[in-house]
């Protein structure tokens, strides 16, 4: 029998800035508290460090130099020894209401579920296409995804975000943990093993978190050749699940009604985006035949090229 109060919280950090004190007080007033909470700190120069350890965090330093967003996550276990559940945060995702890790815990009740996918809602202050993104991808409505799903659902049966996520330990190790050298998306590099091998993937949406970014166009665009990148790596994933594209359009459909209704004045610039988006990820895609200085100057992802 499960244990699901058995479980570590795990938070990459490098320089979170004030806002980190909104992030540690929501973690604080959650109805359920981690066995282990684990902080692996990218060499902060501000007071990530120590804010962290005086709310009881065990911090594990590294080296800027050394992060992947993978391995880097897949080290923490090893701090949290007899944890049975994993859940990942960002330094900048803050839990939106008191019973959001319980919510969280609760889906792994369903013995089949590997991992669960929290809300994440936007900001106050996020933009048009920020808080719109945030709705497209993070419904009101919770889900369970199955390996049947796939053929329904394509490579979205494979979202999920390690913004807030939780994992069962038991299936993560079945899979291999998390890969140790990817660019970024080593949350749907997992997902989709473990619906290639069985497992099914819950998106609770009881269990929100405030999480978003006002990327400027060239940030958004960076972002999207680090998943031509990814795509391009891990190539079995679009062999089994898809191509995006399809998904892409729906976004984009998505989008425009959105911005009618809320801000039209957004549309213009959001086809902008939409072709530079596009470009950026055919980029991505095709990074090898593409001269390495410019790789890096159009990835977000500088680090992972200077290894």
């Amino acid at each position: 029998m499960v244990n699901l109060s058995n479980f570590a919280v795990i938070v990459p950090t490098l320089n979170a800035g004030p806002e980190f004190a909104s992030f540690l007080a929501s973690l604080e007033s959650q109805t359920v508290q981690p066995r282990y909470k684990i902080l692996v700190d990218s060499e902060s120069t501000d007071s990530t460090v120590s804010q962290a350890t005086a709310a009881g965090f065990q911090v594990v330093p590294i080296t800027r130099a050394s992060f992947n967003h993978g391995a880097t996550r897949q080290l923490a276990i090893s701090y949290a020894p007899e944890a049975e559940f994993l859940v990942y945060l960002t330094q900048d995702a803050v839990l939106a209401s008191p019973a959001s890790l319980e919510s969280l815990l609760a889906c792994f009740r369903d013995d089949q579920v590997a991992a669960v996918c929290g809300r994440q809602l936007p900001y106050e202050d996020a933009s048009p296409l920020a808080a719109h993104a945030r709705y497209f991808n993070y419904p009101a409505h919770s889900a369970v995804k199955a390996p049947a799903d796939i053929a329904r659902l394509g490579i979205k049966a494979a979202f999920l975000s390690n913004s807030f996520a939780g994992y069962r330990r038991s299936a993560l190790e079945s899979v291999g943990g998390f890969p140790a050298d990817v660019i970024f998306g080593e949350d749907t590099v997992v997902a989709a093993k473990f619906l290639l091998n069985g497992w099914s993937l819950t998106y609770c949406a009881e269990a929100a978190c405030y999480h978003s970014h006002n990327y400027t166009l060239m940030e958004e665009a960076r972002r999207y050749f680090d998943i031509g990148v990814l795509h391009q790596a891990e190539r079995w994933i679009l062999d089994r699940f898809g191509k995006p594209e399809g998904e892409g359009k729906k976004f984009v459909v998505s989008e425009l009604k959105y911005l009618l209704e809320n801000s039209p004045f957004t549309i213009p610039a959001a086809f902008l985006r939409t072709a530079s988006k596009l470009v950026a990820y055919k980029l991505g895609s095709r990074w090898s035949s593409i001269p390495r200085w410019l790789v890096q100057d159009l990835s977000m992802n500088k680090g992972y090229w200077k290894k």
